[in-house]
Order: structure tokens, then C-alpha cells, then sequence
């Protein structure tokens, strides 16, 4: 692999070194001590993580606000990350690309990507049951997806309050950084109006999103990739992103005030909520306390870790038809889908449904999860049988649970498909429909004055396509309405 990367230029050569895990390399100027190192192949969603480290070890500028390079540059002390990894996790390469950035540009950091299945008997040692995972001089540090931003907050500590006093007055603040929260954004900025986005994680939910089949034009493409364009689309226009900062409250006053996390205060005479929805946990006893350590969302990213493991995926749709197929094709031993109504109930397509049953996945219908029980990880499930009940007010008949028909099954996995929810505490501060959507009114704005809603957050079709369709009409009322412009 190396000696073929070596000879496609004469500005890359090889040299020998001893590093901690066998096979491993390094990347670094020559002279210099290799501080970005990979142990395994970087090959798969990897590969790009490669290349990038090696253009930007050679002195290629990564593509990162100012700001957030100025805080890396200021760590002054010695920082050793590891960050194990699995080739299918399409979630790995954000958080292997930033720490390679910092090691790149900080000279008191070092990090190492290690491929977990070339290294199985470190993952077994550490009990690593999803990726990635990383350990921050030797101690676990953080898991899961996260952007260079948020990484940054984990190392250096948040930014102050007063960080954000000279950012005035705002003609639209949009909250979310989602397709809706972007297209929002663009929109507002186009027609000449102060605009700010301000995303606890930009991107949202699309960025968790493996394929995206629905969009015209585009007859394939990722999450990851996708909002990757998005955001460069979004720069290209006079908005001021604010990225990995939680919105905690939201008040109309003479203008609209949102608080931040930090305790600063972003003021607008217009707000647009475009926050989008986050996975929907069941809520039972051991799905927080066992989350990364057997309970997770993402079965793409943890794939290689299910082999000749027993899994459970809780769902019924066809997310959870795909998350128990795949897992099945990676090797695990037994899958089963648990879902709490019949079969015909399943809103899952039938072709999906009956291809899962020839592939060898047991469903277990009318079944509810009860806990997630184990020590230090996921070891057994505890159900409970369920009968379909019509209730007053209701068409769909709603499943109960049966006193006494609890079961126990061995499980190593829990795979949580069950859909999404609205995203954030603050919209405790709207109505909401029966769903706990926002509700708004034939103007898309909300039971505040002057605060708009769009995307998911408002419920619907949760799609790219038209979640960026709403954010563009979120953006449009206000210019009718609040603004006078058209």
C-alpha cells in the first residue's frame, strides 16, 4: 500500500521507524516527528482521511474557520488521542479528519487512527462496543460522531460568553443547521438581510444519513458529503454561522433574545426554528447507561463489532428492515426485529419484510422492550408480550402490555430504529401539536411573534428535498410579513 502511494510522486518517500502497534505509519515533513499516525489501513470511508492528512501535513490549509484554528494553536499542553475506528463507519471519518487538523496544526498533539479489526484484541480489551471511540492519554475521552467544533469545546473548554458580545443585531437569526436551517439562511441572505445560523451541530440529522436516493438530479449521494456542499453553499453568501452552540431559551421581547448554553444572548428581530428531530429512545431502564457500550444508532458505523453477536433491532419501519439486514450480511449470529404491534401493522414494505425473513431474522411481534439489563455492557433483554386494544378516540388500535407474559432474551447488541423526534428543550416554549411538533399557522410562524418554524421540527415529510423547501418558505414569509419586503 505505502510503496504504491510512494511511487505515484517524488515528493512523498518512505522511511523506517519503530511506532507503538505493528503495522503502522506516520505522516510528517521530512526531519520532522510523525504526529498524525495510522495503525491499519486506512482504506474504505478512511481512504479520504488519508489523502487529506497527507496534503495537509505537506502544508495544503485545512478548510476551517480562523477562529477555530486560533483556539487549536493555543493548547499549550501535551494531548495524546486515539481514535478506534471500523472501515464501514461512515460517522469516523469527521472525528478522525479533526483530530488529524489539530496534530497537524499543534505541535503538543499527537493522534492515531486505529482500525479496530486489524486491532481486535485491544477493542475485546477496552470493551469498545461502538465507534468511533476515543481515548485521550490513555482514558476513554468521547464516542460518536461530533465536528472539529465540538471537539475543540471538549479539549480547550467552552468559549465565554463574552466571545459572542459584538455580533449586534441580527435582521433573521436561523436555529439549526440542518437542510432547512441552511436553505433558510441562503435565502435570507440573498434578499440583503442580516443573517445568522446558529447550529449546535451542523449538518443535523442528514449528516447520520448513509443514502440519499430521493433528491432530483442526484441518483445517489451521503449524508456527510451532502451537507459538506451545503455548508460550502452556505458560506458562499454573507451568513454568520455560529456552529457548537446550544440554543437554551428563546424570548420575545422588544426583540427576539435566544440564550445560549454559555449564558450569551443572540438578539434578532426575526428568528426562524429549523431544528430538525434527533433518533427517538424507547425510554427504558439501561438504554442511557448501556448507550456506546451495546445500545446504539448507527449500525453502518458499528458493523464489523456485531459479528457472531446476538442483536436486537427495535422498529418497524423500513430503517429498521435495513439496520437488521445489514447487521445479518456483517456476520452477527442471531438478529431479531422487535416490534410492539402484528405484522400488518408494520409500516415497513412488505418486499423489505419478507426479504429479512429468507435472510434469517426473527421478528418478534407484539413484543415491548422492558429493560436493557447487564453489568458494564449490554447482556439481556427483558420483554413483554403485547395485545392490540381499540381505545376511545383513537383508529389505530394501540398495543398494552400483558401482565405477566415477561420474557428474557441473551443479547450482546440493541439497535434502536424506532424513527425521530423534535429536537431541543427550548420548543417547550410553543405549541405543539399532537405529535409535539410545532405548530404553526398558514404563515409558518409559530404561537410567538415574529418566531417562524420549518423542517422537521414542524413535523411532515422528513425529507432533504423538502425540509429545504420549508427553511426556503420559512425565509420567504418573513420577508412578507415581518419584514415588508415583498
Amino acid at each position: 500500500f505505502l510503496d504504491e502511494i510512494a511511487a505515484m510522486s517524488d515528493r512523498i518517500s518512505l522511511e523506517s521507524t519503530h511506532l507503538k502497534r505493528q503495522p503502522s505509519f506516520g505522516i510528517a515533513q521530512k526531519g520532522q516527528k510523525s504526529r498524525v499516525i495510522f495503525s491499519g489501513l486506512p482504506m474504505g470511508h478512511e481512504f479520504t482521511s488519508f489523502i487529506l492528512a497527507l496534503l495537509q501535513v505537506s502544508g495544503r490549509p485545512p478548510k476551517v474557520d480562523d477562529d477555530t484554528i486560533e483556539r487549536i494553536k493555543k493548547i499549550d499542553k501535551p494531548i495524546d488521542l486515539e481514535t478506534y475506528v471500523s472501515l464501514t463507519c461512515h460517522n469516523c471519518p469527521d472525528v478522525v479528519q479533526a483530530f488529524n487538523i489539530m496534530a497537524v496544526l499543534n505541535p503538543n498533539i499527537t493522534h492515531t487512527m486505529i482500525e479496530g479489526g486489524m486491532y481486535q484484541d485491544e477493542v475485546k480489551a477496552k470493551g469498545i462496543m461502538s465507534v468511533p471511540t476515543v481515548y485521550k492519554d490513555q482514558e476513554e475521552f468521547t464516542s460518536g460522531r461530533a465536528t472539529i467544533e465540538q471537539l475543540v469545546e471538549k479539549l480547550d473548554g467552552p468559549l465565554e460568553a463574552e466571545a459572542f458580545a459584538d455580533k449586534g443585531v441580527y435582521d433573521v437569526l436561523v436555529i439549526g443547521g440542518g437542510p432547512a436551517g441552511n436553505s433558510a439562511a441562503i435565502y435570507a441572505a440573498r434578499k440583503g438581510l442580516k443573517t445568522g445560523l446558529l447550529a449546535e451541530t451542523f449538518g443535523g440529522q442528514v449528516i447520520e444519513t448513509v443514502g440519499i436516493e430521493n433528491m432530483i438530479g442526484t441518483l445517489y449521494t451521503e449524508g456527510p458529503k451532502l451537507m459538506a456542499q451545503v455548508e460550502e453553499h452556505t458560506k458562499s453568501y454573507d451568513v454568520d454561522i455560529i456552529k457548537s452552540q446550544l440554543a437554551t431559551g428563546i424570548e420575545k421581547k422588544e426583540l427576539i433574545e435566544v440564550t445560549l448554553a454559555n449564558g450569551a444572548v443572540l438578539k434578532s428581530k426575526t428568528a426562524i426554528l429549523a431544528l430538525g428531530a434527533k433518533w427517538r429512545n424507547i425510554n427504558v431502564p439501561g438504554e442511557d447507561e448501556f448507550r456506546n457500550k451495546g445500545v446504539t444508532y448507527c449500525p453502518h458505523c458499528d458493523g464489523p463489532l456485531f459479528e457472531g453477536k446476538d442483536v436486537a433491532v427495535i422498529g418497524g419501519g423500513n430503517v429498521a428492515m435495513d439496520s437488521a439486514r445489514t447487521i445479518k450480511k456483517l456476520g452477527a449470529s442471531e438478529v431479531y426485529v422487535i416490534y410492539r404491534r402484528a405484522e400488518e401493522q408494520m409500516p415497513a414494505e412488505k418486499k423489505e419484510i419478507a426479504d429479512a425473513k429468507k435472510e434469517g431474522i426473527e421478528f418478534l411481534f407484539q413484543t415491548n422492550i422492558v429493560k436493557i439489563l447487564g453489568k458494564e455492557k449490554v447482556e439481556k433483554l427483558e420483554c413483554i408480550k403485547t395485545e392490540l386494544v381499540k381505545k376511545e378516540g383513537e383508529n389505530r388500535l394501540s398495543p398494552v402490555n400483558i401482565e405477566g407474559s415477561n420474557f428474557i432474551l441473551d443479547m450482546d447488541y440493541v439497535v434502536m430504529a424506532t424513527g425521530s423526534k423534535p429536537e431541543n428543550n427550548i420548543i417547550e416554549k410553543f405549541e405543539k401539536n399532537e405529535y409535539g411538533y410545532i405548530k404553526i399557522d398558514e404563515n409558518m410562524q409559530t404561537s410567538i411573534n415574529k418566531v417562524f418554524a420549518g423542517g422537521d421540527i414542524v413535523g411532515q415529510k422528513a425529507t432533504v428535498a423538502w425540509a429545504s423547501r420549508s427553511g426556503r418558505d420559512a425565509a420567504e414569509k418573513i420577508l412578507k410579513i415581518a419584514c415588508n419586503i415583498m
